[in-house]
């Protein structure tokens, strides 16, 4: 099970209309400029100098693939282990707007994970220590250390 916290909204329509309410449009923007622009960077460790101004959690020799887009509503719910690997065109997210509520939730990669290509990271989710994400991959649960998952949604391939 995923670690969300969920927020109720009755409001006339959906959960992301109050989204000026719950973050502040000023930071979400200086956010979003700094995450799109660090999708199209080549240089990983000006990426990582960036990211961590958005509040995110960058470990030493993390890598972020050309095109990855990781979570500007929330950056600092995210955390990125020393010497793990983000794949191009994967999306980081932290929050999700719904109809009713809307939910946030840490989401931790671990040190020396790999996540492949044009994977999906949903809020909540813990990817341990040495796990592989197979490209294309839904990931909406916990991944353990060591261990190589795949599929939508993601689930075991290899025993670690």
């Amino acid at each position: 099970m995923r670690r969300v916290q969920s927020i109720k909204y009755s409001g006339k329509y959906n959960s992301l209309h109050m989204l000026w309410q719950v973050k502040n449009p000023i930071g979400t923007l200086f956010n979003f400029i700094i995450i799109y622009g660090c999708r199209y960077l080549p240089s990983l460790h000006l990426k990582n100098f960036l990211y961590r101004l958005t509040g995110m959690k960058v470990g030493n020799g993390a890598a972020i693939a050309f095109g990855a887009t990781l979570d500007f509503f929330y950056p600092e719910l995210i955390e990125l282990g020393e010497g793990c690997i983000i794949g191009y065109n994967t999306t980081i997210l932290a929050h999700e707007f719904l109809i009713g509520e809307y939910r946030v939730g840490k989401v931790e990669v671990g040190k020396g994970a790999l996540i492949g290509a044009n994977c999906t990271i949903l809020p909540g989710v813990k990817i341990g220590d040495g796990a592989i994400v197979s490209s294309m991959s839904l990931v909406n649960s916990d991944v353990r250390p060591g261990a190589f998952v795949g599929g939508v949604p993601a689930s075991q391939i290899r025993k670690e």
